[in-house]
């Protein structure tokens, strides 16, 4: 896909990530951007960034609550016409394991999994009426991997990206591209105060290099977005042998529960 003359929705468009495709989309020459997040004083900001280069738009919208979803999308065909682009970016991070509150797991279930949902039900039938139309679908190495410190995390990634795999195996034939995006740990309020935990091993990248590697899948139209490439890797050395990757897993969850402690340790002195 090329970007140039393309309508183009991105949500969590206010900060990190999601800001910084609203501008290098409007840097490549999109016809017009539609920027959603639940921060407006952040959405006021990206818009006026990216006013002077292409025709931008603020919709707030809680991604989490499918009747906003629907509003959002509706706001961008009535101004715009169509949408060529759907960046299902939002997403939110919660620590812990199996003894998170319900409220929170229910919580991080809908931003991390059925914003996509929402997002293919309210785009798909324009897009197939069509026959074209791109889901960028961000979810993280986690997905892919594991989350060492964070059940729902890993949980809600992992069946982000499950979705994304059914959007493309289900309408891949009829026009619909879909793309994945899988970072490691991504210098954003995310990731704020801190190194990005384990994630962090291999280095923590600006948003704006991130966005380097979306546009180059996008114009390959590949699956997976892997702005760490170390990550393939990762995967290849988890689906040789299951078992010799979990026990490496358990090694790092050990690491991350020492690093922990001599934090915890340091703050009782």
């Amino acid at each position: 896909m090329q970007i140039k003359d393309k309508v183009i929705v991105v949500t969590g468009g206010a900060s990190g990530i999601g800001k910084s495709l609203c501008e290098r989309f409007a840097r490549e020459g999109a016809k017009a951007i539609v920027v959603s997040d639940i921060n407006q004083d952040g959405i006021d900001a990206t818009v006026a960034n990216i006013s002077a280069s292409t025709q931008a738009l603020g919709v707030k919208t809680d991604v989490g609550d499918e009747e906003d979803v629907n509003a959002l999308v509706s706001e961008a065909l009535e101004k715009f016409g169509q949408i060529d682009l759907f960046c299902s970016n939002a997403g939110i991070f919660t620590a812990g394991g199996e003894n998170v509150s319900t409220n929170a797991w229910q919580s991080i279930w809908d931003i991390n999994v059925m914003s996509h949902v929402f997002a293919a039900r309210a785009v798909l039938p324009g897009m197939l009426e069509r026959g074209e139309g791109y889901f960028l679908n961000t979810s993280s190495a986690a997905g892919l991997l594991s989350q060492v410190g964070s059940a729902p995390y890993s949980v809600t990634k992992h069946a982000a990206i499950g979705f994304a795999e059914w959007l493309s195996i289900t309408y891949g034939k009829r026009g619909i591209k879909v793309s994945v995006l899988c970072p490691q740990a991504v210098r954003t309020a995310m990731t704020a105060g801190g190194d990005g935990g384990v994630a962090g091993l291999d280095g923590m990248l600006e948003p704006d290099k991130l966005a380097d590697t979306v546009m180059e899948t996008l114009e390959s139209e590949r699956f997976l977005c892997l702005p760490h490439p170390e990550v393939l890797t990762y995967m290849r050395r988890k689906t040789d042998d299951y078992d010799r990757w979990l026990g490496g897993m358990r090694r790092l969850q050990g690491q991350f529960e020492e690093v922990y402690k001599k934090r915890e340790d340091s703050q009782d002195d």
